[in-house]
């Protein structure tokens, strides 16, 4: 119907440029409309005037008159559409077929390879053959020229279909390419088409044309999006996955999502699935375990009817750590806090305490130190001594103690060092201790100010605030609401410290609640490239005191608290990557922040990453300093097989060893292949429209020969296509004239 009444096929009105053939001046004909619009309107006024017409019915008749004269006066000027053509059979046009696994998935008992080459053989093949030349082309993970559409085998497990276009206009430059035609279900495992892909084809101004096959939507699937775990642990640390999820069809169903190391169930838990398209959020908590590398397959299990099982579950690393951090506890007089935190910590094997005891004013009692000389002058006063260790806790020690030096180092620990501090409540440290007029004041997660008697001997219960019972180091049940429910039975504190208002930034996680009234009790806040944290009381001894002895919430408080203090403390060399497994890239970018003995920034020193991959392979990659970044280094591996690597960071200057650090991380291929396995039609689409192509359903390619032929490149010629004579123009203006006679008539007029 279109082409009925306007001769030609819309995608020369899309692509071409009007033009006038007559030859006359615009300027003539625009003055030509003017003054015969100037006349219709005297004329109709005259008329409106005698017949005494309301000014609605001679502006509509006005109208209608000027538009008519205007079409004339358009028509005489001979308008036309300049197109570009290819022309026959001296264009080549290239056809790439996508050969990936996802091409062989049966859609309603059709195979999508075998519906690409039957709309070929339809006759759309034979009717390209009659004006170009054609090139058959099949794109995996890399792109192959091959004599015909037959023998594909659709067993890759990567479809790159941004890097085969790119190869397409580079590799055919002395070709004249009129197009490109891709018969694709859009899965691109290479993260989609780039900016340069688009650009490489604009350059060229090669048209992509697209057929896209297989369902654009599945009416029951589930699908994990992403599963977030700590990428670091230390050994036997209780630890989070929170594994987000989207489901079609199964709204409010009930389904289990597990949790394996290698083959070992290690977590699993019931859910109720939301709403169809939602995005939900579940944690699975569990025990990381002995030192190593985890590889955790998160899943949704014993699925039902489901039309796509292949992305049900994902894969993360978690490596953890073989490192003891030593913990640094000072305490200013003794007390049955500084028991009960040592005999919390005995059994465990993956944090080393060593605790400072005044027990009179020049007197210290040390233990855990690993060699008579460790603190033997007391409190470190050097870098060295200080930043040996991961953590500190200060109990019941005033700000006076530390000398101005120890205070400054104290402030750098936590700054430069990245470590952690936690302080106690006591009769002699925050506000009643003068914390507020000292180094303290500025790294504390409160506002102490210069109060005095902010230490109260009274009674006072916990209760985890929301940020609290969301944060794992305070499980002390697995389940969130039998947690939240345990600490409120925990027995009372004896004593209880207002710390102040927290700081902006700063995070309360308890609270303690007296006849005072509700005060802050944990609060916590990130300092630099570390942690600071108050937990204003030295009575959590009573909750080993007041409860049964197989009760361990005491000691399960303490032990996870000291993790937490330690457990983001970096090294001098701190290695990373973008994330632990790599599905279908085999880019791998890798990443070192460098620190000298006393960690500070060092921007000259030389960092190596030696690789070692699956058979035995291995590698050696120098990594460069960052030109924005001082003291960070960068580089890129291309870790081609699948499997898992292990990349050991190793920082010198001046051929000295500052440091080591060592990151794992997994290479997996054809994920994407099954995990999106519906058709990805935006991509199609976006990719023909930007590059002046179109995306063509199955049934609608009759039309696509003609579509090509209207092409920029290749060799073409410009072809002038008339539209003065289109049947929709004189069908307008009898419309037009016959508009105005019908509301002459019913005005009486005529």
């Amino acid at each position: 119907m279109f082409e009925l009444l306007f001769h030609h096929p819309l995608s020369v009105y899309r692509k071409g440029e009007l033009v006038w053939q007559s030859g006359w001046p615009l300027w003539i004909l625009a003055a030509l409309i003017c003054a015969g619009c100037v006349v219709t309107a005297l004329f109709v006024w005259r008329k409106a005037h005698e017949a005494g017409w309301p000014t609605l019915r001679g502006a509509t008749l006005w109208l209608l008159q000027s538009s008519v004269v205007t079409a004339l006066l358009l028509l005489l000027w001979q308008p036309g559409l300049s197109v570009a053509t290819l022309k026959p059979q001296q264009n080549v046009v290239a056809i790439l077929l996508d050969d990936s696994k996802s091409m062989a998935i049966s859609d309603e008992g059709s195979v999508r390879r075998e519906l690409a080459q039957k709309a070929l053989e339809s006759g759309l093949l034979d009717n390209l053959k009659k004006r170009f030349q054609v090139r058959f082309y099949k794109v995996s993970d890399h792109l192959e020229r091959i004599e015909d559409y037959h023998g594909l085998k659709t067993e890759k497990a990567a479809s790159r279909i941004a890097d085969g276009l790119k190869q397409i206009a580079a590799e055919t430059g002395s070709l004249p390419i009129g197009g490109v035609l891709l018969l694709s279900d859009g899965a691109d495992t290479s993260g989609g088409i780039d900016r340069e892909t688009v650009n490489a084809l604009k350059s060229r101004q090669l048209p992509v044309h697209t057929i896209g096959f297989g369902r654009e939507r599945y009416d029951r699937d589930v699908a994990l999006v992403d599963v977030q775990v700590p990428v670091r642990a230390l050994a036997d640390s209780r630890l989070g996955a929170q594994v987000i999820l989207k489901q079609r069809g199964y709204a409010g169903q009930k389904a289990t999502l597990q949790l394996k190391d290698a083959d070992k169930v290690i977590g699993s838990k019931q859910i109720t699935l939301a709403a169809d398209g939602a995005a939900q959020t579940e944690t699975l908590l569990f025990n990381s375990g002995p030192a190593g590398v985890r590889t955790l397959s998160a899943a949704v299990v014993n699925m039902q009817n489901e039309d796509n099982f292949g992305n049900n579950a994902l894969t993360r690393l978690v490596q953890v750590e073989a490192r003891k951090p030593s913990i640094l506890y000072i305490e200013g007089e003794p007390r049955w806090e500084f028991k009960f935190i040592r005999r919390a910590v005995e059994d465990e094997k993956t944090i080393q305490l060593v605790t400072m005891l005044r027990t009179t004013q020049n007197k210290i009692y040390r233990q855990g130190v690993k060699d008579a000389k460790e603190l033997e002058q007391g409190f470190p006063a050097t870098a060295e001594e200080m930043f040996a260790y991961e953590g500190v806790i200060i109990g019941a020690v005033e700000a006076s103690y530390f000398t101005p030096t120890q205070q400054a180092l104290l402030k750098a620990f936590v700054d430069r060092r990245g470590g952690g501090l936690l302080f106690l409540g006591s009769r002699a440290s925050l506000a009643d201790g003068g914390y507020s007029a000292s180094e303290f004041n500025d790294i504390l997660p409160v506002s102490v100010g210069e109060r005095r008697t902010t230490f109260l001997r009274e009674k006072a219960t916990v209760e985890l605030t929301a940020a609290g019972r969301d944060n794992l180091y305070l499980r002390l049940e697995e389940d969130a609401a039998r947690n939240t429910e345990r600490w409120k039975k925990l027995p009372e504190l004896a004593d209880v410290q207002n710390p102040g208002p927290p700081k902006p930034g700063a995070v309360v996680f308890a609270d303690a609640i007296s006849g005072r009234g509700r005060t802050p009790l944990l609060i916590t806040q990130n300092y630099g490239r570390g942690r600071t944290a108050v937990l204003a009381t030295g009575g959590t001894w009573r909750w080993q005191m007041l409860q049964p002895l197989e009760d361990k919430s005491h000691e399960m408080f303490w032990q996870q608290m000291l993790r937490w203090l330690v457990s983001g403390t970096p090294g001098t060399v701190v290695a990373s990557s973008t994330q632990s497994v790599f599905t279908d890239e085999t880019r791998v970018p890798l990443r070192a922040e460098v620190r000298g003995k006393q960690f500070e920034v060092l921007p000259d020193g030389q960092v190596e990453a030696r690789v070692t991959g699956p058979a035995g392979s291995a590698a050696t990659v120098l990594l460069q300093p960052d030109p924005i970044q001082a003291g960070v280094y960068s580089g890129e591996y291309a870790a081609e097989q699948p499997g898992s690597y292990l990349v050991e960071f190793v920082a010198s200057r001046a051929r000295e060893q500052l440091g080591t650090d060592t990151i794992a991380f997994r290479r997996e291929d054809g994920l994407a292949e099954s995990y999106h396995t519906e058709q990805n039609r935006e991509l199609l689409e976006r990719l023909s429209a930007e590059t002046g192509g179109k995306y063509w359903k199955i049934e609608e390619t009759k039309t696509l020969p003609e579509e090509i032929t209207f092409s920029e490149a290749g060799i073409n010629t410009r072809e002038i296509r008339d539209l003065w004579n289109l049947p929709a123009v004189f069908l307008l203006i009898a419309a037009l004239r016959a508009g105005e006679w019908l509301l002459r008539r019913k005005w009486g007029a005529v």
